[in-house]
């Protein structure tokens, strides 16, 4: 869904004014909730509404945002959803063989 919205000026701030149905139709974007603004893109941003500790934590708004995608098309498409073969898991352990990763370590 999408909502349409204006850039304009209130006090000694910018603000980004939405339609109202926005907000009438998801509630977690209530007045004075905490939100935050990645721009990901030139002219892309993604609003994200975060509690006070999440304000302080460290994370990729991409991976989120794409995990929150995939999250909301499963549920929407459950049968879409098939498990892994055995056949794919042979393939998969042959792909990762000799493969060692700790929690730790920098995937770049």
């Amino acid at each position: 869904m999408s909502y349409n919205g204006k850039i304009s000026t209130t006090g000694n701030s910018e603000a980004i004014r939405l339609d109202k149905n926005l907000f009438k139709q998801h509630p977690e974007f209530r007045q004075q909730a905490n939100v935050r603004a990645d721009v990901i893109g030139p002219g892309v941003m993604l609003l994200k509404v975060v509690d006070n500790e999440e304000l302080e934590s460290i994370e990729d708004p991409m991976v989120s945002a794409f995990l929150a995608f995939i999250e909301k098309d499963a549920c929407q498409n459950a049968a879409n959803l098939t498990p892994v073969s055995a056949a794919q898991m042979v393939h998969i352990d042959t792909l990762t063989a000799g493969v060692v990763v700790a929690a730790g370590d920098d995937l770049g």
